[in-house]
């Protein structure tokens, strides 16, 4: 049994570890004397912690650095190809996915489109879509660390469980351990927006931004919130689902039961049934007919945003957030639906909670949630490495 010191110097070197990790991560490349001075821990832990982290093969020395006198300092860079992690996101008409170092660098990308949303249909296909991620990864120390991925519906985050997704028409499937079993990594689970929110957060437009709001327009809507930075998910986890918002008191009945619900409106599906009626089947055949301003798709596009706007302007005046996100296919019409969301954004929120608040479109257009899967993956591992696992 290990004495109360023994456990008391192992839990401040993990602590220090990882001190010492971030500050690689976050700002390399650096000189052991800079992350002495950033950490406040003295030059000789510095030392013994940057060696260890070498020999796990996590930080690598890259070449003398600029002398402010005396001998140049070795300047020390996180290892992103020590692992790779793979991120699927799991929509109700597609899967994508992609392979990505540590740093969350995209190196190969997945996509193909789903015929219908049976579990045993779709199964295979993701995991046709790992297996190609896999196969593209190079060799490396530790592998491939994890994978990730989103789906529109409600996880049960403990049990990796999607306890319910009505657009998938699935109940209590527990994906996590079935992918688990199948490639021996850990694999995390979670709602698509909220996959979507971290993505936007850690690599894209909501980098600057402390409250936020992304919401995820595919065939239905979710959304994910960040909270100081941090995503919100509620007492029992399965916050965000503001898709089944009622804006219609006696309107069209949903998928999860109630009815009027905001996705029923405002979302990709919505789009394609009244798209439907003037002879265009799917999202790609609207998007190019807006571009060259066939005024049928221009009009559709101009509803959908004005529906959105709806739903916007309430998330606004309850959360008070910074920026909205809007994420996933319906980015892609951002030229056409953006006027009319703004205008009934500003029409419809407290001049209070309007004012200075941005509504932006996903810098990582469709690859929110993909590029969120992964960095679950990616900060899944990092974690265990930080406590010396």
């Amino acid at each position: 049994m290990k004495s109360k010191t023994t456990g008391d110097l192992a839990m401040i070197k993990m602590m220090n570890t990882a001190i010492v990790l971030e500050s690689i991560i976050e700002y390399a490349p650096l000189s052991r004397a800079r992350i002495s001075e950033h950490t406040g821990l003295n030059k000789a832990t510095v030392s013994s912690l940057v060696q260890d982290l070498i020999d796990r093969h996590l930080v690598v020395e890259n070449g003398p650095g600029q002398s402010s006198g005396g001998r140049k300092p070795v300047m020390l860079l996180f290892n992103s190809s020590a692992g790779y992690a793979i991120g699927v996101d799991l929509g109700v008409n597609y899967i994508r996915g992609v392979l990505t170092d540590l740093e969350g660098k995209v190196l190969e990308e997945y996509e193909i489109p789903l015929a219908n949303q049976l579990l045993q249909d779709v199964l295979p296909e993701l995991t046709a879509c790992i297996n190609s991620l896999i196969a593209a990864m190079p060799d490396s120390p530790y592998g491939l660390v994890g994978i990730g991925i989103g789906v529109p519906g409600i996880v049960n985050d403990d049990q990796g469980e999607i306890l319910f997704a009505p657009n998938l028409g699935w109940k209590r499937v527990p994906l996590q351990s079935m992918l688990e079993d199948t490639f021996g990594v850990p694999v995390t689970i979670d709602n698509e927006a909220n996959a979507g929110a971290q993505g936007e957060q850690k690599y894209g437009a909501g980098r600057p931004y402390n409250h936020q709001i992304y919401v995820s327009v595919g065939i239905g809507i979710g959304t994910g919130i960040i909270l100081n930075r941090e995503l919100y998910k509620g007492a029992a986890g399965f916050s965000g689902e503001l898709g089944h918002l009622s804006i219609d008191y006696n309107g069209k009945p949903c998928r999860c039961g109630n009815q009027g619900c905001w996705e029923l409106y405002a979302s990709e599906n919505a789009l394609l049934e009244q798209a439907a009626a003037i002879g265009y089947s799917n999202l790609e055949y609207l998007l190019a007919g807006a571009a060259e301003g066939e005024e049928k798709a221009l009009a559709l596009f101009r509803q959908i945003g004005a529906s959105l706007g709806v739903g916007i302007a309430n998330i606004v005046n309850v959360f008070n957030p910074e920026i909205v996100i809007i994420g996933n296919r319906m980015s892609r019409a951002a030229a056409w639906i953006s006027e009319a969301i703004q205008e009934t954004v500003a029409r419809r929120t407290l001049s209070q909670h309007f004012n200075g608040m941005q509504i932006l479109f996903a810098a990582l257009s469709d690859q929110s949630a993909v590029r969120g899967a992964a960095y679950y993956a990616i900060n899944r591992f990092l974690g265990k490495m930080k406590n010396g696992e």
